[in-house]
């Protein structure tokens, strides 16, 4: 009894300090995984702690679980949406690139580390692919927001490339113990299985758990439960059947997150507590597993291992991954720098333990110190980067309150509400003169802890207001009624004029123009003719040049162009002063849609 008495109280006492370290830590931008690994390194045999632990087994248990914890967790918050701008885009990275890092990292390794070939493919697969554990938590607590198209790109792959590392690390330890075994049909055989199999039940398993949770009306904690024990029995169901487990939980997570009355806000809230705790779990159990002094033996060939993978393996994985679509080398540049290792290159390394393949102690502590170089690495410097390759979306803060709205037809809708802030755009307004985005609704203001009539009052500072929204406008009404952030790059200098996406591309040219608009661009809109003109759904951010005229999306609304920004010819900016009488005259025409031009100078 007193031994157990012990356990707990290590156990919790590991737990909290790694919290306590995790909060000091991140005001320096120090991942919390990293600080979890590092607590249970200390804890461990070479540590303070002095505690020895050698359960592979268990190690590997915790690290399945927690992993399709987390993989539920991601998909819970990935919209279908973003599928539209990044599905092709990931499946090639988490195929075509997690096979050439695996290529290139296992040469590099032979030739560093000595060994047989074999085992450096071994060795390149295992460390090949992004981790959805150290994706997933960085994006959701570094406090950036990035690019819709860069974000969802980094989501979905980290989500989806774990059965094509699963299965190059279960291929290659196969060929190195039975070669004999192995066949090219036999070998293309597993790969459609495991992407097969994975993918088609997660997608009706998923179908059917949401449905499920429709129907289900328990408290928020004991439906984050059901989540959770209703996940990982899929994944060992597709587990059983040879697809992969991760995808296929993946997948679930998805089906069911986009369903409006299957999860709640609360539920997501509960479920975002799951997560960080198996995070921190298999993070502390693996910080335990390793033994520090043996990682120093091999510290300069796996540093030089992890600075190959990160400045040279990955690059040119994604750069060769992402030939086919029209990604900036910017964008490619961040997608390339943001492949962060976590636990899945370590729990992979622990299928060589389990099989007792000799050298398997070299791969996982190789393994583990190229973990820790990318999250002390990579992890640390995730906001520098963004702003380096300007993948930004524009800042905004976040509402009082949102809830989503559950049990009406108008799915996406939320109920939110904001604090008036000082200066902002919506001060000294008439409540019921407002101007709110399509599908909005003024409900209620209330002032000092009274309601207020809609038609008489005058918005101040301190107002709390109520708005009935779609997902989508909340980021448009934070900049309305919040303090404005700081503009991103392209409302610093992109744009002289904002515009409508709705006005006639032939009346804007008219004025400023520098080259004749082709036949059929003569008729269309400014989002029309730039939806023509992109390679891609475009983002925020993004920009175009037509007939001379440098366009450049500001404000989306779903998939809609709603905004746009016109960077006049500097040959004509000085004219657009004299001339800005005539762009008044075009709002009629514009359907209301030129603002008034920007104030600094072009």
């Amino acid at each position: 009894m007193e031994a157990i008495d012990h356990a707990i109280l290590i156990g919790a006492l590991v737990m909290t300090l790694g919290i306590l370290l995790g909060v000091f830590s991140a005001r320096f931008g120090v991942p919390f995984l990293l600080v979890f690994l590092g607590v249970g390194m200390a804890a461990g045999v070479d540590g303070p702690g002095g505690i020895r632990f050698s359960n592979t087994w268990l190690s590997f248990l915790v690290g399945n679980i927690a992993l399709a914890v987390i993989l539920l967790d991601g998909g819970l918050r990935t919209r279908f949406a973003t599928f539209r701008v990044a599905l092709k885009p990931s499946l090639s990275l988490a195929t075509v690139g997690v096979a050439l890092t695996a290529v290139l990292v296992g040469l590099f390794a032979t030739w560093m580390l000595g060994i047989d070939w074999k085992l450096g493919l071994l060795l390149g697969a295992i460390v090949g692919s992004t981790d959805a554990a150290a994706v997933f938590s960085l994006l959701n607590s570094s406090g950036i927001r990035l690019k819709d198209r860069v974000a969802s790109v980094l989501e979905i792959e980290s989500g989806i490339n774990d059965p094509m590392a699963i299965f190059l690390t279960l291929t290659l330890i196969e060929w190195i113990t039975a070669p004999q075994g192995l066949s090219p049909g036999a070998l293309a055989l597993r790969l459609l299985v495991q992407f097969g199999v994975g993918g088609l039940l997660g997608v009706g398993l998923g179908y059917c758990m949401a449905n499920v949770m429709e129907r289900v009306n328990v408290a928020e904690g004991l439906q984050a439960i059901l989540i959770c024990s209703a996940g990982c029995m899929i994944w060992a169901v597709v587990q059983s059947f040879g697809g992969s487990g991760f995808l296929a939980v993946y997948l679930v997570g998805m089906m069911v997150g986009n369903r409006d009355r299957a999860v709640s806000e609360d539920v997501l809230r509960a479920m975002d507590g799951m997560a960080w705790l198996a995070q921190s779990a298999m993070f502390l159990l693996l910080g335990l597993l390793v033994t520090p002094h043996r990682i120093w033996d091999i510290a300069v060939p796996a540093l030089a291992l992890a600075g190959f993978l990160m400045c040279v393996a990955r690059p040119v994985a994604v750069f060769v991954a992402l030939l086919p679509f029209k990604f900036s080398s910017r964008e490619k540049g961040f997608l390339a720098w943001i492949g962060l290792r976590g636990a899945v290159p370590i729990v992979l390394s622990l299928f060589p333990l389990l099989q007792g393949m000799e050298d398997a102690g070299l791969l996982f502590r190789v393994a583990f110190a190229v973990v820790l170089a990318s999250l002390l690495c990579q992890g640390t410097t995730v906001a520098l980067a963004a702003r380096l390759a300007r993948v930004l979306r524009p800042a905004y803060d976040e509402p009082l309150s949102r809830e989503r709205l559950r049990g009406v037809r108008a799915p996406g809708m939320e109920m939110m509400q904001f604090l008036v802030a000082p200066n902002s755009s919506m001060e000294d307004l008439r409540a019921d003169q407002i101007e709110l985005p399509s599908r909005s609704r003024l409900v209620t203001v209330a002032r000092e802890g009274a309601l207020m009539p809609l038609d008489q009052v005058v918005l101040r500072a301190g107002d709390i207001v109520s708005i009935l929204a779609p997902s989508p406008a909340m980021p448009r009404l934070s900049r309305l009624f919040l303090k404005p952030a700081t503009p991103p790059a392209w409302d610093q200098v992109a744009h002289d004029f904002l515009l409508d996406g709705q006005a006639r591309l032939a009346d804007v040219a008219a004025l400023y123009a520098t080259r004749p608009l082709q036949a059929a661009q003569q008729e269309k809109t400014l989002e029309e003719a730039m939806l023509a003109a992109f390679p891609s759904p475009p983002v925020e951010g993004d920009a175009v040049e037509i007939a001379g005229l440098r366009l450049t999306v500001t404000r989306m609304e779903g998939p809609r162009i709603a905004q746009v920004g016109l960077l006049l010819p500097r040959n004509a900016a000085e004219d657009a002063r004299d001339g800005k009488d005539r762009l008044w005259r075009m709002r009629d025409k514009a359907r209301g849609s030129l603002s008034r031009p920007s104030r600094r100078k072009p």
